[in-house]
This record gives structure tokens, sequence and C-alpha cells, in this order.
């Protein structure tokens, strides 16, 4: 499996956009651009992954699966609140999720 940064970045060079020019399209909460130097730290691994915020725009603007982002990210998804399930739902999750990671690798 790819890391954040190895999935945003090949993304990005998917799309023949510069660091800059993605850089430009991501906000923080107050509209303010992320910038380029923050993005290159991104793809080389060498910050943390953001939080769910920011990872959904990456996934808007590179055309990458959010699911994908969050998993490499380590994070959950936004719409899935603590609340939102039973401790019994969120084990079978976790189960089902597991399962299923096994039976592909065969």
């Amino acid at each position: 499996m790819k890391t954040f940064g190895e999935l945003i970045a090949e993304g990005r060079k998917r799309l023949k956009l510069t660091q800059r020019e993605v850089a430009a399209r991501i906000k923080v909460e107050d509209g303010r651009p992320i910038s380029a130097p923050y993005l290159n730290d991104l793809e080389h691994n060498l910050r943390k992954p953001p939080r769910g915020h920011l990872i959904e725009q990456f996934a808007r603007h590179l055309d990458i699966e959010a699911d994908l982002l969050y998993f490499a990210a380590g994070r959950v998804p936004r719409d899935i609140h603590p609340g939102s399930a039973s401790e019994d739902q969120v084990m079978a999750a976790y189960r089902a999720f597991r399962k299923e990671l096994k039976s592909r690798k065969h």
C-alpha cells in the first residue's frame, strides 16, 4: 500500500499539475491555501497526513478516492462519527474489513 504522500504525489503528476498549482487549490479552514513547501513535505512523508477537511480536498482536486486517502492517512472518514454506531457494529465492521484484506492477499 502506498503512503498518503505517494498517493497525492502520483495524483498530482497524473494530472500534470505543479505543487504550487495544487497547493493553491487546497484551502485550510480559514480559506487560505496551503503552501507549496507544506505539500512537498506531505508528498515526501516528512509531515503527518492532514485531517479530514484537507483529505477531502486532495481527493476532489486530484481525483483520488477519499476513502483510500483516509486509510493511507490512518484516519477515520469525517462522515463516520463515534456515536453513529454501536460497539458491536464497529467490531463487526473491522472484522469484515480484515477478512476482506486477507482474502485479497492470495
